[in-house]
């Protein structure tokens, strides 16, 4: 279990499916025995495979125990909480504060306060910027993917800091340095974030990890409700406009309150394979005004992020976190806090082999030429060349080709009825045939068997009556799903040991048919046989016997005449 990143797999729960090798749009997915693996240098953790798995065996790290940790030292704990909880968690502002003081936080204070300093600082960014493009930095995942997949356009990124980060140093610049800061959100890709920034983010939550922890300490909400307090409020205030931030388009909305000049063109993009497609098209060399990107890793953006935990439809989440903003009166124009950083390019290192290379990969998954190419992408690959790639690059398996493995069965299949020295046929519940070996053709089909060994589409769809008379066997199987053994089974003037299976329940059924005629033949031959010699066997020792009975009846006269004779000739007393 490589559960040291933030996203890895239950082996034991992950059984060939290869839905996330299709669904991970940089591939970061390697199949090894079956198996699928997380590619820590390859891979965002943005967390879709994990919502996409349908056997549950990709799972978010949780570190639940770090963070009980903190609390259990007595140190000070303070919760960044992302805006996007109001759609997940049914409780006032107050209740939410007083469920997550009850776990042991010192404060809560909302995530979006950090956002509100962002698009700020963003705001003057662009006001003050030459005509070029700026793509936000509020989602980590869409910076890891700029750093390693399109590295071209690293110095694009707005020079801040998330708006997780500047919240974590705006509670720190005011509760003091030595305090500690647990974000809690929606985003997988955060507890990367609070690992590369330990002096801000001491780790970070997911709501579902949240939730479980809530749930281990018998919390009832509506329990909850009733013993708020005054006490019981965000830090060091609400936020207003920051909570727009986990809707597509929140964060433009919230730098255009701000006020920024005609001459920006603002346009959001959510999911990765969107913003990929726009960034390759893109020509940096003809851009002619400032452009601004809101882009997001998430469809529709955090709210559908996958650590959100909630049954409830995008749209009540959305109008949920929609009705509890508030709107200021005036904005300022300069950030009270703002974390500067410069991101650097670390681009994933993408081996190119050759048109050789790749064809005798191809080899490997039954493709010769460009026909046996049928990108399929059954495999999770869009093409059979991207699937050999990633065989060359050690991260797929041959067996990944479900064409493959279908030709490679039938040749196994076929091979082993075509061998079979007993009869084989398989039928549908109209009793055609479907298939039949070699042995079936010879057995039953002889005066037509060169005919149809050379056309053996001839047989299929035949009518299995119509070839043998024992129908009503196969036909019991049918209507059962019982297998039938019938042995010594009388066809006209030969003996069939008849099986009769199921291959498909009322739908499919199969039967090997093995003569045994010659060898009860032989067998009762040799039963005579035996019957014979015994029988001699029987009269010679009745022979035997009765010369030994006339010997003895010799020897005992013999004896008896010795005996009297010596009477006779003895002298008179």
């Amino acid at each position: 279990m490589d559960s040291i990143f933030p996203i890895y797999t239950l082996h034991n729960e992950c059984h060939d499916c290869y839905k996330c090798v299709r669904e991970c749009y940089v591939k970061a997915i390697k199949i090894n025995d079956g198996h699928a693996s997380v590619m820590d240098r390859k891979c965002l953790f943005c967390g879709h495979c994990v919502r996409v798995c349908p056997s549950n065996a990709k799972r978010i790290r949780c570190d639940l125990s770090r963070v009980k940790n903190l609390i259990g030292e007595q140190k000070r704990v303070f919760v960044s909480l992302a805006p996007s909880w109001a759609g997940v968690f049914e409780l006032s502002d107050a209740g939410m504060v007083a469920v997550l003081r009850k776990l042991g936080f010192t404060g809560v204070s909302e995530t979006a306060l950090g956002a509100q300093e962002v698009s700020i600082a963003a705001a003057t960014i662009l006001r003050n910027g030459e005509n070029e493009l700026y793509i936000s930095s509020a989602c980590p995942v869409i910076v890891d993917f700029i750093r390693m997949y399109h590295p071209e356009f690293v110095d694009t990124i707005v020079p801040l800091a998330s708006p997780a980060l500047t919240h974590a140093k705006m509670l720190k610049d005011i509760y003091g340095q030595d305090i500690h800061v647990v974000f809690i959100g929606p985003c997988a890709s955060k507890k990367t974030e609070a690992y590369k920034h330990p002096e801000l983010i001491d780790s970070a939550l997911t709501f579902e990890e949240l939730y479980s922890w809530i749930n281990d300490k018998h919390i009832n909400f509506g329990d909850i409700e009733f013993t708020i307090t005054d006490s019981d409020k965000f830090i060091p205030e609400s936020s207003y406009e920051g909570s727009l931030y986990p809707i597509k388009g929140g964060m433009i909305e919230t730098i255009k309150q701000v006020g920024v000049t005609e001459d920006v063109y603002m346009l959001t993009i959510s999911s990765i394979e969107r913003f990929d497609k726009a960034l390759k098209r893109f020509n940096l060399q003809k851009i002619n005004r400032k452009i601004f990107i809101e882009a997001l890793a998430c469809d529709d953006g955090c709210v559908n992020g996958p650590g959100i935990y909630t049954k409830r439809s995008g749209i009540n989440v959305t109008a949920d976190i929609l009705e509890r903003i508030d709107k200021r009166d005036k904005i300022p124009q300069t950030a009270k806090v703002v974390v500067g950083e410069r991101y650097r390019a670390e681009p994933v290192e993408v081996k190119k082999y050759t048109l050789a290379e790749l064809a005798r990969a191809m080899q490997k998954i039954g493709k010769y030429d460009e026909a046996d190419e049928l990108n399929c992408g059954g495999c999770g690959y869009q093409t059979c060349r991207d699937l050999a790639g990633a065989l060359l690059a050690g991260e797929a398996e041959p067996s990944m080709c479900v064409s493959y493995m279908r030709k490679v069965a039938m040749k196994k299949a076929d091979a082993m009825l075509r061998c079979m020295p007993s009869a084989s046929v398989i039928a549908d519940h109209n009793l055609n045939v479907l298939e039949a070996n070699d042995a079936f053709l010879r057995m039953f089909c002889s005066d037509a068997h060169e005919y149809i060994a050379s056309h053996p589409e001839a047989l299929k769809g035949v009518l299995l009556d119509k070839v043998v008379n024992f129908t009503d066997i196969i036909t019991s199987t049918l209507k059962t799903g019982q297998d039938i053994h019938m042995e010594h089974f009388p066809v006209n003037d030969k003996l069939f040991d008849i099986m009769a299976f199921t291959i498909e329940p009322n739908a499919v059924v199969g039967a090997i048919i093995t003569d045994v005629t010659e060898s009860e033949a032989g067998r009762h031959q040799i039963a005579r046989t035996a019957q014979d010699v015994i029988a001699k066997n029987i009269s010679a020792v009745q022979n035997i016997a009765y010369l030994l009975g006339e010997h003895m009846e010799e020897t005992e006269a013999l004896l008896n005449t010795l005996a009297g004779g010596d009477k006779t000739d003895s002298p008179a007393e």
